[in-house]
C-alpha cells in the first residue's frame, strides 16, 4: 500500500511546503504551518484527465470554449431576500444564487439563532435545507419553539459527513443550504480529524463546488479564535464569496454584523441587531442606540460621525485623562487603534501645545463599535482635551475629520452626508474639515470649517 502523502499548509495565507519550517516564507508569520494529509487517488483515476475531473468546473458548469467578455450576458442575477433588511444590507442587497457565505462569530454571539430565524422564514416560500453537526434535531426544534418560529416546511438533517450531505442535497435540490458548522464536517478520504486544516478546506471546497454547479445559496457557520479571527486556514476566505462576522458579547444586548469580504456588495458594511427573548431583531436606526447619552453632559464625551459601508452612523466617544502614578503612563483604547491614539497625542503636544506625557489616557467608543477609519481623529483629540481641561463640551456638538502629523485637518469621504445625518438627529453645531464644509449648511446647523488643529481648539 502506497504511503499517504502529506504537505504543510500555512493557516494564515494558505501557502504549501513539502517540509515543516518555523516561519512561513510568504507571510513571515511564525508557527503557523500545520500538516495536511493529501487525499489518496480515487479508484480508476489513472490518467491526469480523470484525476482532475472531480475538481473540474469549480466555479460553475464545465466548459472548454473560450468566451469573449463582451458577449457575456449582463442580466442581473435575481437576489433572494433573507427576510432581514439589515442582513440584506450587509450582503449587498440579498442572497445571490450560487454564492457561498461564511458567517463567523464568538460562541454565544447568535450565529445559529440568526440562521435558524432566516431559515424558518424563508422555508415558507422556498426550499431550505438546514444541516446541523453540533446539535441534535430535538435541540434545534426546542430552540425554534422557544423563539416562536414557524417550523413547517423547513427540511432538517443532522449529519457531519460531506458525502452524505451532498447526496441528500442532490436529491432534495434546495435553494438555500445552511451548514452549522463547517468545523464539524469531514470527508471520508482525508484521515485528519474534523476541524483540522485539511478537513475544513476540503469540506468547504466540496460544498462550494456543489453550490456553484446547482445554483444554490450556501451559508456556512465558522468559529473564531481567541484573537477574533476566523478559525481554520485563510484559504477558506479565498474560496467563499462573502465573509461576515457577528460581534457582540453575552453581556451586550446588541450584536453587530460586519461584512469583511463581499464579492456582491460593499465591504465593511454594518448591520445592527438586538438580542431579545424571541431571538434577534434588527435595529432600523443604529445611531439612536449609540447615542443613549445622559442629560448632564460630562467632560471627555463627544459625538462623531463614522461611515460604515454605505451609511453614516453617529457614535459617542469617551476620553478620560488622569494623572499617572506609574513611570510609564498607560494608553488604553477600546474600539480604536491604540497606535493611532499614541500618534494623535504626539500631534496634540507638538501642534496643540497640550502635554499629556505624564497622564494616563483611556479612550472608549460607546456601544462596542470598532472604528476603523481615520475620520475619528479630530473627535478623539477634542474629547481628550475636554477631559484634560475638565470642561464639558456642548451636547449639540458633532465632530469629524482626519488629523495629519503636521497638525492639518484633512477631509474625509462623504462629508455632506455625515453633516445631514447629524442635523437629522438634532445636532446644531459641527466642526468639520474645510473641504467637507457645504456651501449651504442644513437649516438650524452651524458648520465651523477648520484647517489646522489650533483652529479646532479655538472653536471649542
Amino acid at each position: 500500500m502506497a504511503k499517504a502523502k502529506s504537505a504543510f499548509v500555512c493557516t494564515e495565507c494558505g501557502a504549501e511546503y513539502r517540509k515543516w519550517q518555523g516561519q512561513c516564507s510568504s507571510c513571515q508569520e511564525w508557527n503557523t504551518l500545520s500538516e495536511v494529509r493529501l487525499a489518496p487517488a480515487r479508484p480508476g483515476a489513472a490518467s491526469p484527465s480523470s484525476t482532475s475531473a472531480g475538481r473540474g468546473g469549480y466555479a460553475g458548469a464545465l466548459s472548454r470554449d473560450v468566451v469573449d467578455l463582451g458577449s457575456v450576458d449582463l442580466s442581473e442575477v435575481p437576489r433572494l431576500s433573507s427576510t432581514f433588511s439589515e442582513f440584506d444590507r450587509v450582503l449587498g442587497g440579498g442572497l445571490v444564487p450560487g454564492s457561498a457565505v461564511l458567517l463567523g462569530g464568538h460562541p454565544g454571539a447568535g450565529k445559529s439563532t440568526l440562521l435558524l430565524q432566516t431559515a424558518c422564514k424563508l422555508a415558507q416560500q422556498r426550499r431550505v435545507l438546514y444541516v446541523t453537526g453540533e446539535e441534535s434535531l430535538s435541540q434545534v426544534a426546542m430552540r425554534a419553539h422557544r423563539l416562536q418560529l414557524p417550523t413547517q416546511g423547513l427540511k432538517m438533517l443532522a449529519e457531519t459527513s460531506i458525502e452524505t450531505i451532498l447526496a441528500v442535497a442532490e436529491r432534495e435540490m434546495p435553494e438555500i443550504l445552511i451548514i452549522d458548522s463547517i468545523q464539524t464536517m469531514h470527508l471520508e478520504d482525508i484521515s485528519s480529524a474534523p476541524g483540522g486544516v485539511a478537513q475544513v478546506r476540503e469540506s468547504a471546497a466540496a460544498l462550494t463546488r456543489f453550490a456553484k454547479h446547482s445554483n444554490t445559496v450556501l451559508l456556512l457557520v465558522g468559529h473564531v479564535t481567541k484573537d477574533g479571527s476566523l478559525a481554520g486556514p485563510k484559504v477558506l476566505e479565498h474560496m467563499i464569496d462573502a465573509s461576515l462576522l457577528l460581534e457582540g458579547g453575552a453581556d451586550s444586548r446588541f450584536r453587530t454584523l460586519r461584512g469583511q469580504k463581499n464579492r456582491f456588495g460593499a465591504v465593511n458594511e454594518l448591520g445592527v441587531f438586538a438580542m431579545l427573548e424571541q431571538g434577534l431583531k434588527e435595529v432600523k436606526n443604529p445611531s439612536a442606540i449609540f447615542l443613549s447619552r445622559q442629560e448632564e453632559q460630562a467632560p471627555g464625551s463627544l459625538v462623531m460621525v463614522v461611515w460604515e459601508g454605505t451609511r453614516p452612523i453617529l457614535v459617542e466617544v469617551q476620553a478620560l485623562v488622569d494623572e499617572s502614578a506609574l513611570g510609564n503612563p498607560r494608553r488604553v483604547a477600546v474600539g480604536l487603534d491604540p497606535n493611532r491614539l499614541a500618534m494623535l497625542l504626539a500631534v496634540l503636544n507638538r501642534h496643540g501645545g497640550l502635554f499629556t506625557g505624564d497622564q494616563d489616557v483611556f479612550l472608549n467608543v460607546v456601544g462596542g463599535v470598532k472604528v476603523l477609519e481615520t475620520s475619528a481623529d479630530l473627535a478623539v483629540l477634542l474629547a481628550v482635551v475636554s477631559s484634560l481641561q475638565n470642561r464639558a463640551l456642548p451636547k449639540e456638538l458633532v465632530v469629524f475629520g482626519e488629523v495629519g502629523l503636521s497638525g492639518e485637518i484633512r477631509p474625509v469621504p462623504s462629508g455632506q452626508e455625515r453633516i445631514s445625518e447629524a442635523a437629522k438627529h438634532g445636532f446644531t453645531r459641527a466642526i468639520v474639515p474645510r473641504s467637507n464644509a457645504p456651501k449651504k449648511a442644513p437649516q438650524g446647523m452651524e458648520v465651523i470649517a477648520v484647517d489646522k488643529l489650533s483652529d479646532a481648539l479655538e472653536a471649542l
